[in-house]
């Protein structure tokens, strides 16, 4: 063992030993740790290369004067704060706190500074240094804020954007669908709906489809626009008119699984028409509007102006990695790319349009949902990570990690890990620029949102890397400053008064949960890993009451499709069945599941009789209506039913592991979005939901008055 490439991975932040998802202690290969630490740039290939990088980790850990601080430090409110590196007890300081307020002051005896309780983004002047101390909340807005109930006991609906449908919808889901969805959905009881991402995606590109691997996770995808709600109706159809494009519209707003390659460019093609007419008319409301896209733009800054500025380049080089355009021009602030900015500004200013169009649609909708009665509001999705070839990497090149991907581990699931080729953050990157692209990509996810979920938050401690060109099994763990990001996260939260879910399903370091639940991170119980060491289904008053509740996932099979065995079917056809599986073993296998979910549900009576059962034993309405009471009767603060298993679909939105062959992001539901939640099994299940939430909240406060607990959790 070479002791000083040990110290050097572990000074860099890799995962020298950890548990894989059976428990069993995994070590990092020598030859694995000598390639990442190369990416990172870190070179280990002699004695003196090992010494220098050891040299360069101490100083970026602790630095040897302020002039090498970070732009920006986390702390907790009422508890002193250690600075970056050591100053003498009695150094002055000057605080100038985020109100405006200006604080004067010494550093304590032991050369801290003194604690503040005042949350925010304040501004510390010391020793001729400046940066920004963010205090954050000891937690994360929670839903009992949000519903002013010191126990509360809600439930809300998750639903795939695309998925949703209206007259004039042109084949994509939009906010103008998810705004005419919220209204039926609150007056049925709903406090939330969780929304697929809404992340950008590539206009040049829209074959690029997969919501989670976006261009960037820092602004948002144009094709979910609805310009009719600031434009009018006229106005959109005079474009599409004038576009020729309303047979082939009608084509793809009929079609049952969604076109995104035809239904974007036949978007993107109108929207230039309406773009075109929009700038060249002079009337008094049209030029109030142009001044708040302009305001919009504003205070887009530069983020938007760079995204906007790729989405013209990819449209001038075509859907190319922009790793391969003129040199010049891979940098945003070259002067090469300014001046092909002003040659563009047409072209430019027409995807500002676009941003500013997604942008007010989505604060539509999210008023809609608080307008009607939500508690919560939209739940906004953020992506673990953004595609290598897209905006964010190419604006915040120094933020990103260049030459790995994010994956994940073999696990009992996939026993030879996964490589979903996305670009992480630096953690490196991260420090330098003061979490500026954490910050901003928490500011966008949650600007027109009551909550957010953030998939794969174990990415927030530590994230599987594989080198570029390697199999996922060749990759390895790199840790990431969880308690600031935490810091951040729970501040932002409390900014703009939302509640954060964080996805906790995989291969979880222990004490990981404990710590989501330490700052008001509601981690996540789906239906079909709520079992206990016998594989028995856990009856509703045994799940956590510090996580949400759900029937199932994107990823996973819906109700009424694992109840018909859909899933196998898929994994079979798909040749995705391990080597110890067989169609018949997981038919079997899943007789026998059947009966112990429907024993769960109380669907066999008080003294079941039989092991195994068939799909026909038990309609899947049944099924369904159960599972909804089932869910209803935890003690989790917010249940969110798919709206898949409200209508009792059977196919689910992916099936991982595969591409084309599974119509993965494609599934539209049939009925107009106004309409969806109209049938009388519909409203009968979701009562039974909202009936079985207030029985759970009586028992719950009835046990408190008991047992003279309180019944804020």
């Amino acid at each position: 063992m070479n002791h000083k490439l040990t110290q050097l991975a572990e000074a860099a932040g890799l995962l020298l030993e950890w548990e894989n998802s059976d428990g069993e202690p995994c070590q990092l290969s020598e030859s694995v740790q000598r390639t990442l630490l190369e990416i990172l740039g870190f070179p280990t290939e002699s004695e003196a290369a090992l010494d220098e990088s050891l040299q360069r980790l101490k100083r970026l850990h602790a630095p040897d004067h302020p002039a090498e601080w970070p732009p920006l430090i986390t702390a907790d409110p009422d508890t002193p704060i250690t600075l970056p590196s050591p100053l003498s007890p009695g150094t002055a300081f000057i605080l100038i706190l985020e109100e405006g307020s200006r604080v004067e002051g010494t550093l304590d005896r032991d050369g801290m500074l003194p604690s503040i309780s005042e949350i925010g983004y304040h501004q510390l002047h010391i020793a001729d240094t400046q940066l920004t101390l963010a205090v954050a909340p000891q937690r994360c807005f929670f839903p009992s804020e949000a519903s002013s109930e010191s126990t509360p006991r809600l439930w809300g609906l998750a639903a795939q954007l695309y998925s949703l449908r209206r007259s004039g919808d042109g084949g994509i889901g939009d906010v103008l669908a998810l705004e005419n969805f919220v209204a039926p959905a609150a007056k049925l009881g709903a406090d939330a709906l969780a929304i697929s991402p809404t992340h950008a995606m590539f206009s040049a590109n829209p074959d690029n489809y997969s919501p989670y691997s976006p261009s960037t996770r820092l602004l948002n995808n144009v094709l979910y626009s609805a310009p009719e709600t600031l434009l009018g109706e006229d106005r959109v159809r005079d474009a599409q008119a004038r576009n020729g494009l309303q047979a082939e519209l009608s084509r793809l707003e009929t079609d049952d699984l969604l076109d995104w390659p035809g239904a974007a460019r036949a978007k993107l093609s109108w929207l230039r028409f309406l773009y075109d007419d929009f700038m060249s008319c002079e009337d008094d409301a049209t030029q109030a509007l142009r001044q708040k896209m302009q305001e919009f733009r504003q205070a887009g800054g530069e983020l938007l102006e760079d995204h906007c500025r790729f989405e013209a380049l990819q449209r001038e080089f075509g859907p190319s990695n922009w790793r391969d355009w003129p040199e010049a021009l891979r940098d945003p602030a070259s002067p090469e790319l300014a001046r092909f900015a002003e040659t563009r500004a047409h072209e430019i200013g027409f995807h500002v349009f676009l941003q500013w169009l997604a942008a007010d649609g989505l604060s539509r909708a999210q008023h809609a949902a608080r307008e009607n009665g939500m508690a919560i509001g939209l739940i906004a999705d953020l992506a673990v990570g953004a595609d290598a070839a897209g905006s964010q990497t190419w604006s915040r090149q120094e933020d990103m990690l260049e030459g790995v991907s994010i994956g994940a581990p073999p696990d009992l699931f996939n026993g030879q890990g996964q490589n979903w080729g996305l670009a992480a953050f630096s953690p490196f990157g991260l420090k330098r620029s003061g979490f500026r692209s954490f910050i901003d990509m928490l500011r966008s996810a949650l600007a027109h949102a009551g909550g957010l979920r953030i998939d794969h938050v174990l990415g927030l401690m530590r994230l599987w890397l594989v080198p570029q060109g390697a199999s996922a099994t060749e990759g390895g763990y790199l840790r990431y400053p969880l308690d600031d990001m935490l810091r951040l996260v729970a501040l932002e939260s409390w900014r703009h008064r939302a509640i954060v879910i964080g996805e906790d399903l995989g291969t979880v370091a222990p004490g990981f949960r404990q710590q989501l639940e330490a700052r008001g991170i509601l981690g996540m119980q789906v239906l079909w890993f709520e079992q206990d060491k016998d594989s028995n289904y856990l009856a509703a008053s045994q799940w956590s009451p510090d996580a949400l509740a759900t029937t199932s996932t994107h990823d996973l099979p819906t109700v009424a499709g694992w109840w018909a065995g859909r899933d196998i079917e898929w994994r079979d056809r798909l040749g995705l069945f391990k080597a110890s599986q067989s169609l018949e073993s997981e038919l079997q296998a899943r007789r026998h599941e059947r009966a112990k979910l429907a024993t769960t549900l109380g669907l066999l009576g008080s003294t079941p009789t039989t092991q195994t059962l068939e799909a026909a034993d038990i309609p899947a309405s049944q099924v369904l209506d159960a599972c909804a009471r089932h869910l209803g009767g935890t003690s989790t603060p917010l249940v969110l039913l798919p709206v898949e298993d409200v209508l009792g679909l059977e196919e689910q939105a992916n099936l991982p592991n595969s591409t084309d062959e599974h119509p993965n992001w494609r599934r539209r539901w049939a009925t107009d979005a106004s309409d969806l939640l109209a049938s009388d099994e519909v409203r009968q299940r979701l009562g039974a939901l909202t009936l079985s939430r207030k029985s759970a909240l009586k028992e719950t406060t009835s046990q408190s008055a008991l047992f003279g607990r309180p019944t804020h959790e």
